[in-house]
């Protein structure tokens, strides 16, 4: 299963055609400007021509039919840091306060560069208008990984571009299309080391880099666009399955040493903690070395990307939740689904943002979670933490009308 994007095809136009359109203007027309004005904006893209890209973009998704009633409108938009370590104030606030607290996330956006693939693009810049109109705004923002599709320069600089007009801070964090090109020098270079914790409001987080793989490509000879290609085909038995590995794993034990086992403990990880489907490399393989770490903790919650599912699950005092994608929604897998997940309604193929989305989570005073799914062109979905903690025993969302085959 490769993970593939769609490349755009440029219409073009006929000397009549132009001297048509200057009296009559179809709705696809109209669209093709439209989509011109954001490929244009992205070139430059400041606070001010980012205002216009987000209108652009917002016409001509309405231009297709396809903006729910649900969606959030555009509001005026300013800078906000994308460096993990954001330091001076954001660190001072962290320090005064309690929870509850609201966090929003965006994830698995796969950009290509403008010139190859668009509507990724529209995509991602939908879901910084959804975080933007939230009222009151998130304390901070998750980035929950791949924001690139190949590792490239460019495609990681258009991501950053896009989310560095957030009004609220933003953590990011790394997935695999983000790091195998050049083992994630250039993503370090715009945002800083893959692996941090910080404290917020009384609760302890740990952002993880999970998804080092064991060498399969110094034997073979491959170019590290050979290696980056092989790694974004999820399904062949080249490639090892992601891991923490030992030293991060040794670095989470220093980092939570200092840790009382009643503060809540909130980690970020790319790859989901445990072990779903391992042929698809929906998997961690010390996944249960990681949960071990976190045992001693009465409150633990993982929050991971990468399966592009709403996906939930309880392993001893570690709840689960998977983040959605910007990009395209995944199948679920043909087993090893966790029996408490929510599944969403099958994706209609013919709606490009269906299955899609971003969402927020609301850190609540025990310092449990609960979960927003924000699914664009369908009604938001809320997971509580005690649907999890009870085993599915107490509030159990509505079951999906057409759940998966």
């Amino acid at each position: 299963m490769t993970r593939r994007g769609w490349a755009a095809t440029e219409r073009t136009k006929t000397y009549g055609e132009w001297i048509m359109a200057v009296r009559h203007k179809s709705v696809e027309t109209k669209y093709y400007e439209d989509r011109d004005r954001v490929m244009n904006a992205l070139r430059n893209c400041d606070r001010r021509t980012f205002i216009k890209l987000a209108a652009a973009t917002f016409g001509a998704v309405a231009a297709k039919g396809l903006v729910p009633p649900h969606s959030f409108q555009l509001i005026e938009i300013a800078n906000a840091a994308t460096a993990p370590a954001l330091g001076g104030d954001f660190d001072k606030q962290g320090m005064a306060g309690s929870p509850p607290f609201r966090i929003a996330y965006i994830s698995d956006a796969h950009l290509y560069e403008r010139t190859l693939n668009q509507r990724f693009i529209r995509a991602l810049v939908k879901a910084v208008d959804d975080v933007n109109a939230l009222n009151p705004q998130p304390d901070f923002v998750l980035y929950g990984g791949d924001l690139a599709q190949l590792g490239t320069a460019t495609q990681l600089e258009l991501g950053r571009q896009i989310l560095g007009n957030l009004k609220a801070p933003v953590k990011m964090m790394v997935g695999e299309h983000d790091w195998f090109l050049d083992l994630g020098a250039k993503w370090q270079e715009l945002f800083g080391e893959p692996t941090y914790s910080f404290d917020w409001k009384g609760v302890h987080f740990i952002v993880l880099q999970s998804v080092y793989e064991k060498d399969f490509w110094t034997a073979r000879g491959m170019t590290p666009a050979e290696r980056m290609q092989t790694v974004a085909g999820l399904d062949n038995g080249i490639q090892s399955r992601f891991e923490v590995g030992d030293p991060q794993r040794e670095w989470m034990k220093n980092d939570l040493a200092k840790v009382p086992a009643t503060t809540p403990v909130v980690v970020f990880s790319h790859s989901p903690l445990y072990k779903y489907y391992r042929n698809w490399n929906f998997w961690t393989e010390d996944a249960d070395e990681v949960q071990a770490i976190l045992k001693p903790y009465d409150r633990v919650t993982v929050i991971h990307g990468h399966t592009h599912q709403m996906l939930q699950n309880q392993i001893g005092n570690i709840s689960f939740y998977g983040m959605l994608s910007t990009a395209w929604p995944w199948p679920y897998a043909p087993e090893g689904l966790p029996t408490l997940t929510v599944q969403m309604n099958r994706a209609d193929p013919f709606d490009q943002f269906d299955g899609c989305g971003d969402g927020a989570f609301t850190v609540r005073h025990e310092g449990l979670v609960d979960t927003v799914y924000n699914l664009w062109d369908r009604n938001p979905v809320t997971v509580r933490a005690e649907y999890l903690v009870s085993r599915g025993t107490t509030d159990r969302p509505p079951a999906p009308q057409f759940p998966s085959y």
